[in-house]
């Protein structure tokens, strides 16, 4: 690809040669000749391009090569991580196998696939099923009875999507993702340790028996969302779980029975929201978070990494810390606790005082 055709499809500023053919974006490290197009967007990067053999380079504003740097052209660009968006949906090698059905696949004779489908090896595809025109369904995959799925998504090996699970347009569902398993939703026969630590903060009952809550909803994904690898989005009890249009979700999350998550969030790795919870639109979970069950995190909520969230969020707050509170309020706590060995030192120098001279210190 011509690096003026990279230029204008970055909407970015290009100095010198344009008529340059790029074969590949790299890191300084790994340049290797004229065909490959460095990024070089922040100081530590730019300081790597010196000697480097390729002739063109991607900087950030504000930002110029070294005069050392030997380059043909550079591509000024107003926000590097969009750059890098456009630049590597330009040079990705996506997994396209061929149309049709592998011969190892067992797919439902009432299954319904669209137009351009590629089954891949091993794939299992149940009665009723519907997969939408475009669909990449890679090997050792398994659709439910009644599931559907829209146009042009992509489902990576060994991903697991349940009975009756929606699934909309342009979905990517990464390797070994579960898609529409049982809810943990379970009830003892009278009420158990649970039920009365929550009333009374003691343990009153012991639990005799535990009984199975059927899980007969299922689970609603919206169009352009993309599901990590080994997370698990369990099926509502009576109803759905409803993932909003737009929203991705990182890899090792677990979201919870009858949970709804809004548009456009971001929901990152080893998150945990427990069932029944509202997630707002545009909501950004930061790694580790943990969301207890019938909580709302409200529109535009960012909830920083390792937080337990135990109450309601409010839109367009951010909250940190264990319990989750307002930013400023976790970081005066951190403040005061690192004044606690201060503040038991000084006690310790009082009550010495104290025994020594057998009277108590001046006001």
């Amino acid at each position: 690809m011509r690096l003026e055709e990279i230029a204008t499809r970055l909407d970015a500023r290009l100095v010198g040669d344009g008529a340059l053919e790029i074969e590949r974006v790299v890191h300084p490290a790994d340049a290797e000749g004229p065909a490959d197009l460095v990024l070089a967007t922040d100081r530590a990067t730019l300081a790597l391009i010196a000697g480097t053999p390729a002739r063109a380079l991607v900087v950030a504003e504000g930002a110029e090569p070294p005069a050392d740097a030997r380059v043909a052209a550079v591509v000024t660009v107003a926000r590097p991580r969009v750059a890098l968006a456009t630049l590597t949906a330009l040079f990705d090698r996506p997994a396209r196998p061929d149309a049709g059905v592998h011969p190892t696949a067992a797919v439902a004779d009432d299954a319904v696939l669209g137009d351009g489908v590629a089954v891949g090896p091993f794939v299992h595809i149940g009665a009723g099923a519907v997969v939408g025109a475009g669909c990449r369904i890679m090997a050792q995959v398994t659709i439910g009875a009644g599931a559907v799925l829209g146009r042009d998504g992509l489902i990576h090996a060994g991903a697991r999507i349940g009975d009756r699970v929606r699934i909309g347009d342009r979905v990517i569902v990464q390797p070994n993702a579960v898609i529409g398993a049982d809810g943990f939703s379970f009830v003892t026969p009278e009420p158990g340790s649970v039920e009365t630590a929550k009333q009374t903060g003691r343990i009153e009952a012991t639990n005799v028996a535990i009984r199975r809550i059927n899980s007969i909803g299922t689970v609603v994904i919206g169009d352009d969302v993309e599901i990590g690898a080994n997370s698990a989005i369990d099926r509502g009890t009576v109803t759905a779980t409803r993932i909003g249009d737009g929203t991705k979700i990182d890899n090792l999350v677990q979201i919870g029975h009858n949970v709804r998550v809004g548009r456009n969030c971001m929901i990152c790795g080893n998150v945990g929201i427990a069932g029944s919870a509202e997630i707002g639109d545009r909501v950004v979970l930061a790694g580790g978070v943990g969301v207890a069950d019938h909580v709302s995190v409200g529109d535009d909520a960012v909830v920083a990494a390792g937080s337990g969230v135990g109450s309601n969020v409010p839109a367009r707050a951010v909250y940190a810390g264990y319990p989750a509170v307002p930013r400023d309020r976790a970081l005066a706590q951190l403040l005061l606790m690192r004044r606690l060995q201060g503040l038991v030192d000084d006690i310790g120098r009082l009550k010495a005082w104290i025994a020594s001279s057998g009277t108590p210190p001046p006001a």
